[in-house]
């Protein structure tokens, strides 16, 4: 085959446009720190960055999901932590309004702060967080007490699903409830301070009868007693407690799985430099030795034939 002077000018010119292109490659990798610019310049790099990109996604959005989480339970154990200590002082004037010796001004004194304490409890029934209520079940956008017809309040009757669970996904396929349906627990506590307000402002209730309402280990213990009470919101922090320890544990495994998925992608897609800058001096060494060739092949001109 006859190789002409267009042949090795085709050839040498079609060679440094190459090694520009290889050079603009690096170039790019060097600039960017990433091995790929677009999908086509490694489409196996490009789908594995798409996975872990996903993946930072849902770890981002599990990691506001637990801020929700934390809110509703710390929200929900600060307000059955308040529902206790109101029921220890409900105890300890219960005990003052059991002597027989109390005259009926004082009775009518404690009967006072006793109707005091009951309204807390019904205004922390109402713990609102971030335009929900927290114990009105999956009816979060209504109130767990409203005002009654004859005055006060009462257990808000439009409640459908008082009882229902607010769940939150917080990992893959992994839920965890977030509320604590309380229409029960404060309907029973609310109805409980209601019979020791009437015991109060009874005359002829003598002290025993009111200290009935302490129960504990005493024969007339009934399950609407304080000690029952206070127990079933000791039990129900105790739950919030429980919860609250699971969450923790799974931000530690966010956090773990950040971490990786971080690390997976920053080896699948970042540019190893070392190895970057060593191919483009060796690119830049071969490219100008073809430009030092190429220029003595481009020189010659017909005159160079002839002599």
């Amino acid at each position: 085959m006859r190789v002409t002077q267009s042949m090795l000018s085709s050839n040498m010119l079609r060679n440094l446009n190459n090694s520009y292109g290889k050079m603009s490659k690096l170039q790019d990798q060097l600039a960017s720190g990433s091995k790929i610019s677009r999908p086509s310049d490694d489409p196996v790099i490009a789908v594995k960055g798409m996975g872990y990109r996903r993946d930072l996604a849902k770890v981002e959005q599990y990691t506001r999901n637990m801020i929700t989480a934390n809110s509703w339970l710390d929200s929900t154990d600060e307000s059955l932590n308040q529902v206790g200590e109101q029921m220890k002082r409900v105890r300890e004037l219960v005990i003052q309004a059991a002597n027989d010796t109390n005259t009926s001004e004082e009775r009518e004194k404690i009967k006072m702060e006793i109707d005091q304490i009951r309204q807390q409890i019904q205004d922390v029934g109402n713990t609102n967080v971030a335009g929900s209520y927290i114990f009105s079940g999956t009816n979060t956008n209504q109130p767990l007490f409203t005002p009654a017809t004859g005055g006060g309040k009462e257990i808000n009757p439009n409640l459908n699903a008082a009882d229902k669970a607010v769940n939150i996904e917080i990992y893959d396929d992994i839920q965890i409830q977030v509320n604590t349906p309380g229409k029960d627990i404060f309907k029973n506590i609310d109805d409980m301070m209601g019979k020791i307000s009437n015991l109060l402002g009874n005359p002829n209730v003598t002290g025993p009868e009111i200290g009935a309402m302490l129960g504990g280990v005493s024969s007339s213990s009934t399950n609407d007693d304080i000690t029952a009470m206070h127990n079933k919101v000791l039990e129900a922090q105790a739950d919030v407690g429980a919860r609250q320890n699971r969450v923790e544990m799974m931000e530690n495994r966010l956090s773990i799985r950040e971490v990786n998925v971080t690390k997976q992608l920053r080896d699948n897609e970042s540019v190893d430099y070392s190895k970057a800058i060593t191919e483009m001096v060796t690119h830049e060494s071969i490219h100008q030795a073809a430009l030092s060739v190429g220029a003595k092949i481009i020189q010659q001109t017909l005159v160079d034939f002839i002599r």
